[in-house]
């Protein structure tokens, strides 16, 4: 149950330096609760923080009652603390920062060590080329738009391997001056052209038959380039175009991590002779709050068979359905193991110009070639015990972050069934925020 106002803000005062007066934010989503420790509002309701615990959960109040409640979901009233300071609201100028990030996301992508990183994944790279490879003959003389196109090597792909009308390459970034001399320098430059923007500012020579785009980010969606891809395949794609990837699919299966486990939990049991298990929840809270990226997960410490879970059509999707993604799953136990968490990946297909010819996929999970992306792990709290022909069954939610739109929280409510009939089932639900 949640905790009375007077005893929890003593309880905070005695576990932390608690001098400063609570600040007032205002709810800028719906958030329903996951746990006792939690605190549900609704959008416009106004709390009262009292503690920032970390960055992604503070202590607040609202109604009487107090608990955790994610900071991504508030924002500041404003107005309020300006008067605090003694300050007038000056109107005329800009108090928020941009909700997209911009600046901090191009210009990492305008560096070599992210370039390096992403051409140097063979699987990722090799499948594009493929692609093109395979479609050569029906991209003769069509109008090519590759969205995000980097240093250019898919749309170079593109000018090299089939016969284009023309590519328009697409880069927000400042990499874009470079790619230009790339295109130059492999004699490109009559069918590739380089467009520097953000998409959404796009203005083309006209619409395209193929929008090709690599915008796949952690756990599928993480950092959503995607929506980009969307408004630019609504303005520019003609009716009846191709979307490569032409369809995308988020897969998940329930794990076993006993290295990760181990190392970011069992260190604390007797290190140097030392007994510094007071620590340890300290540790599930700061190691485990947040998905675990790049996280290379052994198809032997997988407890299941994977399943897809949310499965998109990149033909269909609405910007809209972005907000808010669920998927179901039931996973039968194979063998007896550790339960630790869960881990995900994504795979992505590209249909074939012509019917009846084979779809390419890029898969990226632990049975297939690794990439740079490799997996992300949502850890439990602690581990559970597992035997063969239990089963696993839940669903997880993808929620958009309503104000820093490339940021999301995932959600996980599981259940575990035994094979006795006791009737007896363990439910929980944990949610993870994923932040750049």
């Amino acid at each position: 149950m949640f905790k009375k106002v007077d005893d929890s803000i003593r309880m905070h005062q005695e576990d932390e330096d608690y001098t400063n007066p609570p600040e007032e934010f205002i709810g800028l989503s719906d958030f329903t609760s996951c746990g006792s420790d939690q605190l549900s509002f609704r959008a416009g309701d106004r709390l009262l923080v009292h503690t920032k615990t970390s960055a992604d959960w503070w202590w607040a109040e609202l109604g009487g009652l107090c608990g955790y409640v994610p900071s991504s979901y508030l924002k500041q009233d404003v107005e309020d603390s300006y008067l605090k300071q003694g300050v007038e609201e000056d109107t005329s100028e800009e108090t928020s920062e941009d909700p997209w990030q911009d600046e901090e996301y191009f210009g990492s992508y305008g560096t070599l060590r992210l370039q390096l990183e992403m051409l140097s994944d063979r699987a990722r790279t090799e499948t594009y080329r493929q692609v093109i490879l395979t479609n050569s003959a029906p991209l003769r003389g069509k109008v090519v738009m590759d969205l995000g196109c980097g240093t250019g090597v898919i749309s170079l792909f593109c000018a090299r391997l089939a016969q284009p009308k023309a590519v328009y390459a697409v880069e927000a970034s400042s990499i874009a001056e470079h790619t230009e001399t790339l295109v130059r320098q492999n004699g490109c430059e009559e069918v590739v052209t380089v467009f520097q923007g953000r998409a959404e500012e796009l203005e083309l020579p006209g619409t395209v038959d193929i929008l090709i785009s690599e915008w796949m980010g952690n756990c599928l969606l993480f950092e959503f380039m995607v929506e980009s891809v969307l408004q630019a395949r609504d303005r520019w794609l003609r009716e009846g175009g191709m979307m490569w990837p032409s369809g995308a699919s988020l897969c998940l299966v329930p794990c076993q991590a006993l290295d990760y486990y181990t190392e970011r939990m069992g260190f604390w049991e007797q290190p140097y002779g030392l007994d510094f298990t007071a620590l340890q929840s300290l540790a599930q809270s700061e190691f485990f709050s947040r998905p675990r990226f790049s996280h290379l997960l052994q198809p032997e410490d997988c407890l299941a068979t994977p399943c897809d879970v949310i499965t998109l059509d990149m033909l269909t999707l609405h910007v809209t359905d972005l907000e808010k993604l669920r998927g179901q799953f039931t996973f039968i136990v194979e063998k007896a193991g550790t339960f630790h968490g869960f881990t995900s990946w994504f795979r992505v297909q590209f249909q074939s110009l012509e019917r009846d010819k084979t779809t390419l996929e890029l898969d990226t999970g632990p049975y297939s070639e690794p990439t740079h992306w490799k997996q992300t792990l949502f850890m439990l709290d602690g581990p559970i015990s597992l035997l063969g022909g239990e089963t696993v069954s839940g669903i997880i939610l993808l929620h958009r972050n309503p104000v820093w739109r490339r940021h999301m929280t995932v959600t996980i409510q599981w259940r575990i069934s035994s094979t006795e009939e006791t009737g007896n089932c363990m439910v929980q639900t944990k949610s993870f925020p994923m932040w750049r």
